[in-house]
């Protein structure tokens, strides 16, 4: 029989250092909390919907392959994402996959992917996967972009690739437009040309959109996702963009990426759109009252334009981010702790908006943890 030893010896030598080095996207367990660690929508369907849907399912052949372009669901995201007709839409398995896509196709020698920090940790992750550079470009204090620094860096690196997520996870803020219009500006000069994907994963929850700056910009992408709205659980992520661009990621797409019950299931919520996005306006209702009452409990809550709120522990209190966390955990109530991720988020937890009751339970246990 092989030794564990000797097995440990072999992964030393196949498997490449910096993937060694790396921890796996950390996912905590959730059973029988509740659930504010992952922005998630906390709603259901009405019944006469679900019971629609489950019929629709019924009659999905598995024995079969999926349709390789999902037609139907393309369509729908076109419908409802008002999407030009001289733009293309391409799916994945999540906005991961987007991302996968995007670094493999334009992964040459040497090939650099920017982002500001801190940011999606994808990004990063990604790049290192597929054996590329990344440079992360750290925010200023209030989490506006640090123009000058992100203009340096695209000067020094030249990336191939810029990530601006807008509204930003986990800041939950959307920057300056004459900041992003300067970035944008600087990956298409004489001297240096890259793409630039503006990740609008909140946008549900947001007040601006950036797909007419398709018409201003050859060299920009829109990545968006369904999982913000109600669908996490399908792993639909899409990037709309001029065809030229999309026709490449294309070629470096899995065949049958979205599968047969993922199709059917997206292609109906399209149909329904508008109840998820009465649920989202319900969210935007409660991260006000949850704002405010974060506030009133003498923490230090910041202006958000998604469905979660990034929250710092004042230096004042009596307590930790990280003592806070495990508190709410006691207390059966699961948040995100983001003390030590980086420097700007010391101290920070997020809390993901919920419904009305989950905000009401977090609230409670706050305020007994923080009067105790």
């Amino acid at each position: 029989m092989t030794s564990s030893s000797s097995v440990s010896t072999l992964v030393e030598q196949l498997i490449r250092d910096d993937i060694r080095a790396l921890q796996a996207y950390p996912v905590g367990d959730a059973s029988g909390m509740v659930k504010l660690d992952a922005m998630e929508n906390p709603y259901h369907w009405p019944e006469e919907m679900v019971s629609q849907w489950q019929q629709l399912l019924a009659e999905c052949a598995l024995n079969r392959y999926p349709h390789p372009k999902a037609p139907e669901v393309v369509e729908g995201l076109r419908r409802m994402m008002n999407v030009p007709e001289q733009y293309e839409v391409l799916l994945g398995n999540g906005s991961d996959e987007i991302i996968q896509l995007l670094a493999m196709a334009v992964a040459n020698p040497g090939a650099t992917i920017l982002a500001p920090e801190p940011g999606f940790v994808m990004y990063r992750m990604i790049a290192t996967f597929i054996g590329l550079n990344y440079v992360g470009v750290t925010l200023n204090e209030d989490f506006s972009l640090d123009t000058p620094a992100m203009l340096s860096a695209i000067e020094e690196h030249k990336p191939a690739l810029v990530f601006l997520a807008q509204p930003n996870n986990p800041t939950g803020n959307l920057w300056a437009e004459e900041d992003l219009h300067q970035i944008v500006q600087a990956m298409n000069t004489d001297s240096h040309t890259g793409l630039v994907v503006m990740d609008e994963a909140y946008l549900p929850f947001s007040c601006r959109d950036h797909l007419s700056w398709l018409d201003q910009y050859p060299h920009i992408l829109v990545m968006r996702t369904l999982s913000k709205v109600g669908l996490a659980g399908l792993r639909l992520g899409f990037i709309i963009g001029r065809p030229e661009w999309l026709n490449e990621l294309d070629k470096v797409r899995m065949p049958y990426n979205i599968n047969v019950l993922t199709q059917a299931s997206a292609a109906f919520a399209l149909e329904h759109y508008s109840v998820l996005e009465q649920q989202c306006q319900t969210l935007c209702d409660q991260r006000t009252r949850l704002y405010q009452a974060l506030e009133a409990l003498g923490l230090e809550p910041f202006e958000s334009q998604a469905n979660f709120i990034l929250t710092r522990i004042p230096a004042t209190s009596q307590t930790t981010a990280r003592a806070l966390f495990e508190a709410l955990k006691e207390q059966k109530i699961l948040v995100k702790c983001l003390d030590g991720g980086h420097p700007l988020l010391k101290e920070c937890l997020r809390f993901t908006v919920g419904s009305e009751d989950e905000n009401s339970q977090l609230l409670a246990a706050l305020t007994r943890i923080l009067h105790a």
